[in-house]
């Protein structure tokens, strides 16, 4: 049996509701159910087997097509020296999923930077608060419906003579 195929096996074991890809474009991925997330996460951490003990990094990605957000995972193990990719999403208004900083510590800044950027609440996260963006910044960024504001505070948000790309396209 594969590397592949033992992480594919052990997996839905461990989580059966998770849909499964080899990777063939990257690394293996699971797409998992946004209630499943943190106990998905926890079991490919403790799981012998798998070792999962390093978060490579925690991304996420508009989809206003689905209406959702995705939240993407990146794994290592140090131990088995294999690569995995976990994948959750929510709804793009009002989305929340529980937060994985208990798991891997270093997703406490990676769930932060997504909420300031996406706007995705992380529940039970100890310092959910902006990270790039100043406290008082309306919306998020990296929405794909997102609108830049011509002022801030009084100060113009584009330089004179630059011309934003125009994002009219969701």
């Amino acid at each position: 049996m594969s590397q592949i195929e033992t992480i594919q096996a052990r997996l839905l074991e461990l989580v059966p509701e998770s849909s499964w890809s080899d990777g063939a474009a990257g690394d293996p991925f699971a797409a998992l159910p946004a209630d499943g997330w943190h106990a998905a996460c926890l079991a490919v951490r403790d799981d012998p087997a798998l070792g999962f003990d390093f978060l490579r990094s925690l991304s996420g990605v508009d989809r206003p097509a689905d209406d959702r957000i995705e939240v993407v995972a990146h794994l290592f193990s140090y131990k088995h020296r294999h690569a995995l990719v976990l994948k959750t999403h929510t709804g793009r208004d009002g989305g929340a999923l529980p937060s994985i900083h208990d798991v891997w510590p270093a997703a406490e800044w990676y769930e932060r930077e997504i909420f300031d950027l996406l706007g995705v609440r992380f529940e039970g996260h100890r310092d959910l608060r902006r990270l790039l963006m100043p406290e008082d910044w309306q919306g998020h960024p990296l929405r794909k419906d997102y609108r830049e504001a011509e002022h801030y505070r009084g100060i113009p948000t584009r330089r004179p003579g630059y011309a934003a790309p125009d994002r009219d396209e969701p």
